[in-house]
């Protein structure tokens, strides 16, 4: 039901009602005068029995009166007598056949009993008889709505709108009808106008601020739903949204207030608590999200939501097989949510001892869902000419300060000029904010989209507006993905690459790109994509820009070797600090420091303490810290002699800095994906001594790297400029081999067409 289905028009009512008063008293002027008796009293006093008694003595006297049967209606409608009511209008609309006032209310009473049609054509039947009757406009937009005519709904209350463009009413209508049909801007523009009409309106300002938060407009959702709850005092949901919004713009202390304030007045809400808990997560305070979360699913123990972020919360401190417990719980629950099966796909590849055919089947899984939400895309407008201009499109949230974009920024610089005129980059960037290195790689695209709070069916028509003939997922099953557009297939050519570790599951993917190194032939059983191997790497780094000079090797001043590990805890399983345990012991006066987003929190750092004293490690031997800005935490790495990489999940950017920062690093080559991004990148830096076969062959390679300082030294002094020779680093030859490997699936397709 519409927000004006009900409404009547008191405008026109007193045109119709009130007539001109003459001296002589007929039967019918003295009708006419009490019928505008009842009219007064029924507007100034409310007295609707008295205003009935008049109305009903006038039509004894005139019984053919129309308009005393339509104020008898309205004075039924306004009891409940819906029937009556539209007996009443009938009555005098029978009498008189213009009478555009009376084929409204009878709409009125239509809507009222659910015969919308009829309401439809009641108003339809007003607006023809009265073409500037705006509020017929308006209910006659409300009664299309009711038919789920929305489109037709937005033309009726524009055409009101035209007639009287202040109606702040009629604008919070046309909002709500344009949300729904997923025009979030349009409809933003008109809860705006409406509430500039009628500012203390605080259920629009609370609409209005809803869809501000869902397009990435968070400050001025912020101020929005600031004033809807200080109008709306006993509306929760105005707060929680509040307190969403808050986090997003990383005001996480704020909205840790907020979220406890709201507990204050609703304890048992379980949406606060695992909103509560994501402001911890997102602060560092882990101990106390995992306790916001549990507290969650108590209250509410079928809130997947809650039990999928408990167990994104337990992965980061290091409890991986009990957060996917937790996850697997939430997919119980809501088995068709496919962002709570990205998080189940992450952490499942991050673990050691995986059954590969386990983790296919689940990456198909997801595959599956997402392909029967979407609507498949079985042809394209694209023009199958090998050689023409390719349009190539970048799908992520990551083209910023991130390891997506430290890897592609290079990249794109060397490719726009290596290849100038035959690629040309569209990015759809699914993140709100902006910083120096998304500026940077917006500079080097052809278009620069944002996407972020638009469905999937918008991003997949803007796609194809833009005709992207190779479409590049930088995702995969990580924070912020957008894969179910690739699931509608938008682009003739799907491709993942850079931002993930194994198969999408989604089988609109044509290709995933990999090199020699990484991905060996026995392994391409596990993925749905075809694989296409760059001849030497699949990552090519982009050089920091942070003048950052490599130090003097720390042990030829301390004499004691330090070992180093700047990757997220997640990577930190029990057999990681097993093996660098081994490596402690077996270099008694070695030390390890560890650096990490998470160790900013005391908790943390207890449990990584607690991890390393089962293995008989003393806490002396570590140095535990949290983040650093870029150039801090680069400068960090003259503090270690050895970097060693964790494993299965190895590292990329953290390994690649090192490497720049003078820093070797030691890893263990494992059999997947995942396990060998290490051996990629030390293979092509030409360090292959550094790569260790299994964790016996780890910890004997790191003892007889650590007895040699000497060649550390040496090594330290030139890693830097050999590496920046390496195709680690050499943007240039890899534009030219990313530009022929796009080109050659083009080809292919484009035979396939003809």
């Amino acid at each position: 039901m519409g927000l004006f289905s009900l409404f009547r028009s008191t405008k026109d009512r007193k045109v119709e009602e009130v007539g001109e008063k003459v001296a002589v008293a007929s039967p019918l002027d003295e009708a006419e005068r009490l019928i505008d008796k009842g009219n007064a009293i029924e507007e100034e006093k409310g007295q609707l029995d008295e205003a009935m008694r008049c109305y009903e003595e006038a039509l004894a006297m005139v019984p053919d009166l129309a308009r005393a049967h339509m104020n008898r209606g309205n004075i039924l409608l306004a009891r409940g007598d819906k029937e009556g009511a539209l007996s009443a209008y009938q009555k005098a609309t029978d009498l008189d056949p213009a009478y555009a006032a009376g084929y409204y209310n009878a709409g009125n009473a239509y809507a009222q009993l659910g015969r919308h049609e009829a309401a439809r054509t009641a108003y339809e039947k007003a607006i023809d008889l009265k073409p500037l009757f705006v509020d017929a406009y308006v209910a006659l937009g409300c009664a299309l709505e009711d038919l789920g005519d929305r489109d037709k709904a937005v033309a009726s209350y524009q055409k009101a709108l035209e007639i009287e463009p202040d109606y702040a009413e009629v604008h919070a209508n046309i909002g709500k009808v344009l949300l729904v049909l997923g025009e979030q801007d349009r409809a933003i523009r008109h809860f705006e106008r409406s509430v500039e009409l009628i500012p203390d309106d605080g259920e629009t300002l609370f609409i209005l601020g809803i869809a501000q938060k869902a397009r990435g407009y968070f400050e001025p959702a912020r101020s929005s739903l600031g004033r809807a709850q200080a109008i709306l005092t006993d509306n929760i949901e105005a707060r929680i949204h509040l307190g969403d919004t808050l986090l997003e713009l990383e005001q996480a202390n704020e909205a840790i207030d907020c979220y406890r304030k709201i507990l204050e007045i609703v304890p048992d809400n379980a949406v606060v608590h695992n909103n509560l808990g994501n402001a911890y997560f997102t602060s560092g305070y882990f101990a106390e999200a995992v306790a916001s979360y549990r507290r969650a699913t108590e209250l509410q123990p079928d809130f997947a939501s809650a039990h999928s972020n408990l167990g994104g919360v337990l992965k980061d401190i290091g409890e991986s097989l009990e957060g996917i417990k937790s996850i697997r719980r939430a997919l119980e629950i809501a088995p068709e949510v496919d962002t709570t099966r990205s998080n189940l796909l992450f952490i499942s590849n991050s673990l050691d001892h995986q059954s590969q055919d386990l983790l296919l089947e689940e990456a198909t899984k997801y595959g599956e869902i997402v392909t029967s939400q979407a609507k498949p895309i079985t042809a394209w407008q694209n023009t199958p000419e090998p050689e023409r201009i390719l349009r190539i499109g970048l799908v992520s949230a990551d083209l910023c300060y991130h390891p997506v974009g430290f890897f592609i920024e290079g990249v794109l610089r060397a490719i726009t000029s290596t290849t100038a005129g035959k690629l040309e980059f569209f990015a759809y960037m699914n993140f709100y904010r902006s910083d120096s290195v998304s500026e940077r790689i917006k500079a080097l695209c052809h278009r620069w989209r944002e996407i972020f709070g638009l469905s999937d069916e918008e991003c997949v028509q803007l796609i194809q507006r833009d005709g992207i003939d190779i479409l590049i997922d930088l995702s995969g099953h990580t924070g912020k993905t957008r894969l179910p557009i690739f699931a509608w297939k938008p682009a003739p050519i799907q491709v993942s690459w850079l931002g993930y570790f194994a198969t999408t599951g989604v089988d609109a993917i044509d290709y995933l790109i990999a090199d020699p190194w990484t991905l060996p032939e026995s392994e391409e059983q596990y993925f749905t994509e075809t694989i296409w191997r760059l001849p030497d790497t699949r990552l090519c780094f982009t050089p920091p820009d942070e003048n950052v000079t490599i130090g003097r090797l720390p042990m030829l001043s301390e004499s004691t070797v330090t070992f180093g590990c700047f990757n997220s805890l997640i990577k930190m399983n029990d057999e990681v600090v097993s093996t660098w345990a081994r490596l402690l012991s077996e270099l008694p006066d070695s030390r390890l420091l560890l650096k990490a987003r998470q160790l900013y929190h005391p908790a943390a750092q207890t449990a990584v303490l607690d991890q390393f004293s089962r293995q008989g490690v003393a806490a002396q031997r570590l140095v535990l810290e949290g983040p650093a800005d870029r150039a801090g935490y680069l400068a960090s790495y003259n503090r270690i002699d050895i970097a060693l990489d964790p494993f299965p999940y190895t590292g990329g950017t953290t390994t690649a800095e090192a490497l720049w920062m003078g820093v070797p690093v030691l890893t263990l080559a494992g059999k997947h994906f995942l396990a060998r991004q290490g051996v990629g990148l030390l293979a092509n830096a030409g360090l292959h001594d550094w790569i260790a076969t299994d964790a016996r062959d780890y910890v004997a390679r790191a003892v007889s790297h650590a007895a040699d300082s000497r060649k550390l030294a040496e090594l330290r002094l030139n890693l830097r400029e050999r590496v920046l020779a390496s195709p680690v680093f050499d943007a240039h030859s890899f534009a030219i081999h990313l530009d022929n490997a796009l080109r050659s699936m083009w080809k292919i397709w484009c035979a396939k067409q003809t």
